[in-house]
C-alpha cells in the first residue's frame, strides 16, 4: 500500500488492437511491454519534479528491485514495503542487503524514499498480547528502514476497539516507545485515514492531538502523510473546498509537519468512510484538485507518492499517472 487493507488492486487497460498477426503473450502484473529495468516511454524526465514524485513498487526478488521498477517509471520517489505486509514475520537486513539497495537506487533519479508499515499492527489496541506484538513488529519496521537509510516512514494509527480517548493514549505510548528503542534517520509519518470503524486518525484534529502529545524530544522525529483518498472519505471536500480543506490543515496540523502526499483518487463518495483508490482524474474526487495541489506553493517541496490501481501492466499504468501529474505541474 498498495497500502490500504482492502485497497483494489486492478483496473481494466486498453483493448489490444483488433488484427495483430500474432499477438504477444501477455502476462498479468509484470513489467512488460518494453525492456524491463528501462524507463517506460510514457514516463517522462523526472528531473523536472520540483518535488520528489514517485509510487508504490513492489520488491518481489528483493528490495534492490524496487529501484528498477521505480527507474521504469520515471520515478524520483518510491515507497516500499520492507516485509510481507500481512504477514507478521519479520526479518533483519543485513549489510549486505543494505549496501545493495543503496548502490542500485544510486542509479536512478530517485532522491526521496520511504516505506508503508504492516497492516496487522495496531498500537491502539487493548488486548495486552496484540500491542505488545505490534510494538514489537513496529520497532522491527523501524530498523529495517533505519538500516535501508529511507526518509520515512508512514504508518497508520491503530483502532482503538473499545474508548477512543483510551486508544489514542495507547497509540502515543507505543510510538513514544518505539522510537526511543529505535534511533535513525528515518521519519516517522503518521497518515490521516479514512475514519472507518474504530480507527483513529481520521480528523485533523485528532492526529494533531496525537502528535502533540509525543515528547519535544522526539517532535522532529515525527510528521503527518496526507492522502487525498483517505480525507475525501473522511468528509474534507478537496474539489468544491480545496482553500478551506487546506486552510484547516494548516490551522489545525500545520504545513511544517507535512512530511508526504499520497496522490489517490477515490472510487468512493464524499464522507463515506471507504478507503477505496482510483487512477488519477478517474474516480469522485477527478482531476481538478490534484491539478491545483501540484501547482500549490505552499506544497511545493512536499515528496508525492501515488498507490493508485496498477492493473495487468504495472509501469505503464504508474508511468502514465506520474506523467499526468507532471502535466498538472506544468500547467496542463
Amino acid at each position: 500500500m498498495t497500502p490500504a487493507k482492502k485497497r483494489a488492486t486492478a483496473t481494466a487497460t486498453a483493448a489490444a488492437p483488433t488484427k495483430a498477426p500474432a499477438a504477444r503473450k501477455q502476462t498479468p502484473a509484470k513489467w512488460t511491454d518494453h525492456e524491463v529495468g528501462q524507463p517506460h516511454p510514457a514516463a517522462t524526465d523526472p528531473a523536472s519534479d520540483s518535488a520528489p514524485l514517485g509510487a508504490h513498487v513492489s520488491i518481489a526478488g528483493g528490495t534492490a528491485e524496487a529501484a528498477l521498477r521505480s527507474r521504469e517509471i520515471g520515478a524520483s520517489a518510491a515507497q516500499i514495503f520492507t516485509k510481507q505486509a500481512n504477514r507478521w514475520a519479520e526479518r533483519d537486513i543485513e549489510p549486505a542487503e543494505a549496501e545493495a539497495y543503496r548502490a542500485a537506487f544510486a542509479d536512478t533519479a530517485v532522491r526521496w524514499q520511504c516505506a508503508h508499515d504492516s497492516y496487522l499492527i495496531n498500537l491502539a489496541s487493548p488486548d495486552p498480547e496484540l500491542r505488545a506484538r505490534s510494538i514489537e513488529s513496529f520497532r522491527a519496521e523501524l530498523r529495517r528502514c533505519h538500516a535501508l537509510g529511507l526518509d520515512a516512514l508512514v504508518s497508520h494509527p491503530g483502532n482503538y476497539m473499545d474508548e477512543r480517548a483510551s486508544g489514542l493514549q495507547r497509540n502515543v505510548d507505543g510510538i513514544i516507545e518505539a522510537l526511543e528503542a529505535e534511533v535513525g534517520p528515518t521519519r516517522l509519518l503518521m497518515e490521516l485515514t479514512a475514519g472507518q470503524g474504530t480507527v483513529l486518525g481520521g480528523t485533523f484534529e485528532e492526529m494533531a492531538d496525537l502528535l502533540d502529545r509525543i515528547p519535544a524530544a522526539l517532535q522532529s522525529r515525527v510528521g503527518v502523510c496526507l492522502d487525498t483518498a483517505h480525507v475525501w472519505a473522511a468528509g474534507y471536500d478537496l474539489r468544491e473546498d480545496f482553500d478551506g480543506v487546506w486552510a484547516r490543515f494548516g490551522d489545525t496540523i500545520g504545513f511544517e509537519r507535512l512530511g508526504c502526499l499520497h496522490l489517490n483518487d477515490s472510487k468512493a463518495a464524499l464522507g463515506s468512510h471507504l478507503d477505496r483508490h482510483e487512477l488519477i482524474g478517474e474516480g469522485t474526487i477527478g482531476a481538478d484538485p490534484f491539478r491545483r495541489i501540484m501547482t500549490d506553493p505552499r506544497l511545493q517541496r512536499v515528496p508525492r507518492i501515488i498507490e493508485t490501481p496498477k492493473g495487468d501492466a504495472p509501469a505503464a499504468t504508474d508511468a502514465r499517472m506520474l506523467s499526468l501529474l507532471r502535466s498538472f505541474a506544468a500547467g496542463g
